[in-house]
């Protein structure tokens, strides 16, 4: 095998197929990235099982063929070398592969192509199109909220609720839940999957478009593949039944509170600076006077408090909430407003986003001593 293609395109490449290389591989042939030539481009493959990735990159090909190498040496060989085009040279005899670039040379040996067991398209029994800001959105305000506790690996992975013309994706790590849903013209079908978080945020990364683009995604009982301009990933679902996240949203929410996301966002940032050192990094909220009061204390490094404007209905109230489930979701906003509605101190409270109706966060807050 034998061709030359641009360098960045290469690197760009192989850092999103590196996302799929697994750093404990089950077999030794999982450590290594695949590369298949025809006609005019390269596919570019890694896959852990869990998840499998492919990129189709242009190529000048001069011997069409199959390669496979190991990934992580191949990926940072690339990454570093000097010139605009790389050329990829294989010796059969040798094992190797021979890369060339302005003034550079390397050799590297290859691994035995023919193991490789290949990231497979899938067929899928419900398909359908997003338009990737859409899927961006959905995801960008659910997968923060998902646990890392893979003893219970529900709560890792984001539940998808395909329902005919509606899509809502839930995320929830039993002490905060993340709900967005959007609406299609066209019915697409139905089925409720959860798909793994990792996965999410992988996509997240590679998703960054500024064009508004078309990804089709692929479902079966459990399997899901997102297809998208040159990418194609594919993952492994979660299995088990999510747990009716309905009833955990509040409905009897008393007190209702107005607040600009980037007053409160920064100033629940800077609080927590402090918090954060503490075991369950806590802050204090007080609403009251049409103010909120954020408040924190740690006797080991000091004290941080901050007073913002807001707009109260209701009763006066101070509650208290581990201060990362409220920095997580405030980055998250896209509104100018956001709205907390809440009953009592120890009662679970609702964020909404003055520009997102199909968006609410639920959080319970924690118990304090004094």
């Amino acid at each position: 095998m034998k061709f030359t293609c641009l360098k960045q395109e290469l690197t760009g490449a192989l850092s999103i197929v590196s996302k799929a290389l697994s750093s404990k591989p089950q077999m030794p042939i999982l450590s290594g990235i695949y590369i298949k030539s025809e006609g005019d481009h390269l596919m570019i493959e890694a896959t852990d099982f869990e998840l499998g990735i492919i990129v189709t990159i242009p190529a000048d090909i001069e011997t069409p063929g199959q390669l496979a190498l190991p990934g992580r040496y191949f990926q940072e060989v690339i990454r570093k070398l000097p010139g605009d085009n790389v050329s990829i040279a294989e010796d059969t005899e040798e094992k190797s592969v021979r890369i060339t670039s302005a003034q550079a040379n390397y050799t590297l040996r290859t691994m035995n192509a023919g193991e490789y067991p290949g990231v497979h398209q899938l067929e899928g029994d419900l398909h359908f199109v997003i338009k990737d800001n859409i899927l961006r959105s959905l995801v960008k305000k659910t997968v923060f909220a998902c646990s890392n506790d893979e003893s219970r690996p529900i709560f890792t992975g984001v539940y998808m609720d395909i329902d005919q013309n509606t899509v809502t994706m839930a995320a929830t790590n039993t002490h905060r839940l993340a709900v967005k849903k959007e609406t299609f013209d066209e019915p697409i079908g139905a089925m409720k999957l959860i798909i793994p978080a990792k996965v999410l945020g992988e996509l997240l990364h590679i998703l960054t478009s500024e064009i508004p683009s078309d990804v089709r995604i692929n479902c079966s009982f459990n399997q899901i593949s997102f297809s998208f301009e040159n990418i194609y990933l594919t993952s492994r679902l979660i299995e088990g039944a999510f747990p009716d996240y309905h009833r955990v949203i509040p409905t009897n929410l008393t007190t209702h509170v107005q607040l600009k996301t980037d007053e409160v966002s920064a100033a629940m940032d800077r609080v927590s600076l402090i918090s954060r050192a503490n075991d369950y990094n806590v802050v204090k909220l007080s609403f009251a006077d049409q103010k909120l009061h954020i408040s924190s204390s740690n006797p080991d490094i000091g004290h941080a408090e901050e007073t913002i404007h807001a707009q109260i209905e209701g009763d006066e109230l101070t509650i208290a909430f581990n201060a990362t489930y409220l920095v997580d979701v405030l980055k998250t906003l896209d509104g100018d407003v956001c709205t907390i509605d809440l009953h009592q101190p120890l009662s679970p409270i609702a964020i909404r986003d003055s520009d997102d109706p199909n968006f609410i966060y639920v959080v319970t807050p924690v118990r304090t001593m004094h």
